[in-house]
């Protein structure tokens, strides 16, 4: 799983629950984001964390955020 301490997930503001984003450093946040609901989520619908090709071989928390976030469109 993908620790908040990694280089790559501090630079881009990861947190494993996205109420817990930085909004002040972060503005783009937006209330309902997380990884689930992101582009770059690869995880199952319904499982607790997935692969982030942003992250190379480690998983996202389905509830985190980062500032890469970008919307799911169905």
């Amino acid at each position: 799983m993908l620790e908040a301490s990694d280089p790559t997930a501090a630079a881009l503001g990861y947190v494993a629950l996205a109420a817990q984003a930085d909004k002040s450093r972060f503005p783009n946040f937006v209330e309902g984001s997380a990884c689930s609901n992101c582009t770059l989520y690869q995880g199952a619908v319904g499982s607790e964390a997935g692969p982030c090709p942003l992250f190379a071989g480690k998983q996202v928390a389905a509830a985190g955020w980062c500032a890469s976030y970008v919307k799911k469109t169905t």
